[in-house]
């Protein structure tokens, strides 16, 4: 029996290996090339590609060596094709930078790679400002933990008391005692008449410790780290407020604004956020969905862009978040696997679904902890994150305005669903169901 080849799709196609110290480029004649990673020996690997008539190139997602690469490749006119490492394993076998670079070559000429998702320039600028005012929060939040230690050292409980010693009230008594300040009474007033009101007595016992030395050296610098965090955070949301500002600047306010959520935790500090999200949405507000805000939609902006086009449908775009669910069948048997981690839009949902856990009053915190009796924490996050990156889908696409129908509806909804179930598995069964009489 004659072997079968595959047919070559992408003729003039060239595969990259990329490393910290090296990448090599390996032709549609077979040829293989190394250049160096300094950004001359890039310009003078984008060259050659030119020199062979390269039209498209695939290369493999390595760290963040293939980002300068990709944007010089780009911009030379050459279409990239960046993929996952999990989509170019080679055969068992010998291992080269060589082989492998061959290999992506071979399989993007045969149009077998599928590349991943690379948004739009701008949005990538926007990613990038995120991504790190993100790192910046996380950051402060290790000083406050650092603080925390700091007081349970001297035993003083001030944190147990005061939900959040990094807010206002909380920081004002901890400055105070890092000026010297040793008065219970003084230090008690300091605090916000709500917490004054029902807490006075118990953040006068929880101030009081043993006041060391080295332990409030500790506590100063967690705090003097906490607020350095925080300036660079404010400095991230002024990078972000002036490129809305030049994207937007010349798009039309759309009409029927409605009224933003309020945002509980680290708001961004951007003047006209409601207005500049709106503009680059077209007027579609996915922040009146439940679970999200503004600054949910920054965050999910900054990582899909704006243009849905990409995802045909809206099981397209959940599966390429990782909020699908999984399928592993062998034969007659479905095996179960383990919850794939999500992408970082696919993390955006899971959080927006946690903050639903408690919720008593719309759908979706319903169906989270009725899965959640059924099949545990996990699986419910991931089901109540699709249910929102579905919600997400629909109104950027479609410009359908969510609804919140509530929990009672929603209950409604379940029971009606399993009273057909029921009249179902009657009549299977030569049983007719009829309602209780009063």
């Amino acid at each position: 029996m004659a072997k079968r080849k595959f047919k070559v799709i992408n003729e003039q196609a060239a595969g990259i290996d990329i490393g910290s110290r090296e990448i090599f480029i390996a032709l549609h004649s077979g040829e293989v090339k190394s250049f160096g990673t300094f950004t001359s020996n890039f310009k003078s690997a984008v060259e050659y590609l030119i020199k062979n008539n390269i039209v498209t190139v695939a290369m493999e997602s390595t760290g963040v060596y293939w980002v300068t690469l990709y944007d010089m490749i780009e911009q030379a006119g050459i279409k990239v094709c960046l993929v996952k490492s999990t989509m170019v394993k080679n055969v068992p076998g010998r291992k080269t930078d060589v082989s492998d670079c061959q290999w992506i070559q071979q399989l993007h000429s045969y149009g077998l790679l599928r590349a991943s998702f690379i948004p739009d320039d701008q949005t990538r600028k926007i990613r990038s400002y995120v991504r790190l005012r993100k790192t910046n929060i996380r950051l402060a939040s290790d000083h406050i933990r650092r603080a925390q230690k700091a007081l349970d050292l001297m035993n003083i409980k001030l944190h147990f008391v005061i939900c959040q010693i990094n807010g206002v009230s909380g920081l004002k008594i901890i400055n105070a005692i890092l000026n010297g300040e040793r008065d219970l009474q003084k230090l008690v007033e300091l605090c916000d008449r709500q917490i004054l009101k029902a807490k006075r007595q118990k953040v006068i016992d929880s101030l009081e410790g043993n006041y060391r030395e080295e332990h409030l050296f500790a506590l100063k610098q967690a705090i003097d780290g906490y607020e350095f965090y925080q300036k660079q955070t404010y400095q991230c949301d002024k990078e972000i407020e002036k490129l809305l500002n030049d994207i937007n600047w010349e798009k039309p306010v759309p009409p029927d604004i409605k009224k933003p959520k309020p945002i509980r935790h680290n708001k961004p500090q951007i003047e006209n956020l409601h207005l500049n999200l709106m503009k680059m949405t077209n007027g579609n507000d996915p922040s009146q969905i439940t679970g999200l805000t503004d600054s949910t939609l920054l965050q999910l902006i900054a990582e899909v862009g704006t243009d849905m086009s990409k995802w045909i449908t809206e099981k397209h775009f959940t599966s390429w978040l990782g909020l699908a669910p999984n399928t592993h069948q062998s034969g007659t048997s479905f095996k179960k696997r383990k919850i794939r981690n999500s992408s970082n839009a696919g993390q955006i949902f899971r959080i927006a679904a946690q903050t639903l856990v408690l919720s008593k009053h719309n759908a979706i915190g319903a169906f989270y902890r009725r899965i959640q009796s059924k099949k545990g924490k996990l699986h419910a996050m991931k089901a109540a994150a699709r249910k929102l990156a579905i919600c997400y889908y629909n109104v950027m696409t479609k410009g359908i305005d969510y609804v919140e129908y509530g929990i009672q509806q929603y209950e409604q909804k379940i029971k009606e669903q399993r009273v057909k179930s029921l009249q179902r598995q009657a009549k299977r069964y030569g049983f007719i169901l009829s309602p209780k009489l009063e």
